[in-house]
């Protein structure tokens, strides 16, 4: 296929590189251009605007956030894309910018699909994403060769591109509960003068096995928070927005109220760069240790 592809964070500079490694024409564009170079190596063309990415079979975009997207994809963008262009973004954003993206999409003739997705960089780099897609069956269709080279699998959750993005905030919205817990959980069995890591090794070998409880559980016993996989400031826009999302339908989470307030805690002090797993340090200080 030939697309195009916005945004080269870590999450967007591995999946570029595991869609060309699949054999397809890639154009990119990055708001720092310095990024795309090593991607040049592997095979991609770098362009210098996004209206030469936005064009093709279709277009992918993995930008930070709500502000950054809103930057990119202009109503003038759009208005002029190749009519019948596939934009399918892949980012955790607001589902309130997830219904109006797609209002302004449907408009102007390009077809809109949300497919947030599930992993870390090092996730993305070995191409074992789970993929959460929301829009048209025919457009998901005609890009499922490309999800096909950055995931483990493709989860199809309706024609409305916006309740892919709930699906997503409500995954992460647990993803911060677990960590929260797992360091209050922390703090309270080394207080008593317990190892973190046999308290992990008894839980993790029945009660709460997977992923999300050894691996950050094991962060959280090394206090090892830095580089990050996933850091900490990213985490509290996503519960932001999982919030605004339930605001929305007047759900009340008070569980991602204290998450939020947690994660404010460790941006207070400085660790929004460091990993979602510095939640343990946050439950550590507040026992006074």
């Amino acid at each position: 296929m030939d697309i195009g592809f916005i945004g080269l964070g870590e999450m967007g500079a591995a999946m570029v590189a595991n869609i060309v490694k699949a054999g397809h024409q890639v154009r990119v564009w990055n708001r720092s251009p310095e990024k795309a170079q090593p991607l040049a190596g592997l095979g991609a063309q770098i362009v210098a605007t996004p209206a030469e990415a936005f064009a093709g079979d279709a277009v992918f975009s993995m930008l930070a956030d709500d502000a950054a997207l809103r930057e990119v994809i202009t109503a003038s963008l759009l208005e002029h894309a190749p009519r019948g262009l596939i934009h399918a973004n892949m980012a955790t954003i607001s589902v309130a910018l997830a219904e109006e993206l797609a209002t302004a999409h449907a408009s102007r003739g390009v077809h809109y699909v949300a497919a947030p997705v599930l992993g870390r960089p090092d996730v993305a780099a070995a191409g074992k994403l789970t993929i959460v897609a929301g829009g048209p069956a025919e457009s998901i269709d005609r890009i499922q060769p490309i999800f096909d080279a950055l995931g483990q699998k493709t989860w199809r959750i309706g024609s409305l591109p916006q309740q892919a993005n709930v699906m997503k905030l409500a995954a992460n919205f647990m993803l911060g509960a677990a960590i929260e817990t797992l360091g209050e959980a922390a703090a309270l069995v080394t207080g008593h003068g317990l190892p973190m890591q046999d308290f992990l090794d008894v839980i993790t070998s029945g009660l709460f096995p997977g992923p999300v409880y050894s691996g950050y559980g094991k962060l959280i016993a090394e206090q090892r928070f830095e580089p990050a996989l996933f850091k900490a400031r990213l985490g509290l826009k996503d519960v932001r927005l999982a919030l605004a999302a339930a605001d929305a339908v007047t759900t009340p989470m008070p569980v991602a109220s204290v998450v939020r307030d947690s994660l404010i805690e460790a941006i207070a002090h400085g660790d929004g760069e460091k990993d979602f797993a510095v939640l343990g340090q946050i439950a550590i200080r507040r026992a006074g240790r």
